[in-house]
């Protein structure tokens, strides 16, 4: 059921089981779409860009080693 390009990494469901956080990898939020249709008639969905910590660090700080 995944688009093109979009991969499931990882889920976490809270204590009382009231949300799933998912962690998918995609090129780009337009990417997560179609997913995203097929289940919008019964959750409501957060997307969240993110980064790895490498990737962040990288941008934080360009200059250093």
């Amino acid at each position: 059921m995944l688009p093109e390009g979009v991969t499931y990494q990882a889920s976490w469901i809270d204590a009382a089981g009231n949300r799933c956080f998912q962690l998918m990898e995609a090129p780009s939020r337009e990417s997560l779409a179609p997913w995203i249709a097929c289940g919008a008639d019964l959750v409501d969905f957060v997307v969240i860009p993110v980064l790895t910590s490498a990737d962040f660090w990288a941008k934080a700080r360009p200059n250093n080693p």
